[in-house]
């Protein structure tokens, strides 16, 4: 399939501090087709699923501009140019956000958010024993509220469309298919 695409160039578009635009062109080989394909450049992303010793998952409600609304989520971010790996982004991430830090941090999968659009990667980890720790440590721009849920119900709000941040579905779907071992 790859081999029906010839780049032909690439220009950048926008730039702002998460992200940037470019435009690619490529030949279609089948009818000789130019076209355009826009690609949004983002860092990889993280997030992290904190299970407390009771078997809560520390969970994150805060507002998205996208949806103009608040959403319950997992921590997560863009992993930082400070972070040495995804790992300890993602610990970053949870302890910022939550005030939780965890005693095991495992590797549970990554996605491609969007490939068609987009070129980067988000990991999902998942800390176990996750425990109240120094407290927020909040960006300027944030309000976080912090929300421990019972796995059951997570998946239940997911189910009823309560949760529909889809990077946060996928990390729930890792979830799963690791406890399935």
């Amino acid at each position: 399939m790859d081999s029906y695409w010839t780049f032909l160039s690439t220009r950048r578009v926008y730039e702002n501090r998460i992200m940037k635009v470019r435009e690619d062109a490529y030949r279609f080989s089948r009818g000789n087709v130019v076209h355009d394909y826009t690609v949004l450049e983002f860092p990889d992303w993280v997030n992290i699923i904190p299970v407390t010793p009771e078997g809560n998952v520390v969970m994150i409600r805060q507002f998205r501009h996208g949806v103009e609304r608040s959403t319950l989520e997992i921590p997560g971010g863009l992993i930082s140019g400070s972070d040495l790996d995804p790992r300890e982004g993602a610990i970053r991430e949870m302890e910022e956000e939550t005030g939780y830090a965890g005693a095991e941090v495992i590797h549970i999968g990554t996605v491609e958010p969007n490939p068609a659009i987009q070129n980067n990667r988000c990991h999902s980890f998942l800390a176990l024993d996750a425990r109240p720790g120094r407290g927020q440590n909040l960006d300027p721009t944030e309000a976080i509220n912090v929300e421990l849920v019972k796995k059951a119900d997570v998946y239940r709000m997911i189910r009823e469309g309560g949760i529909t941040h889809g990077l946060v579905v996928a990390a729930f779907a890792f979830l799963m298919l690791h406890e399935m071992g």
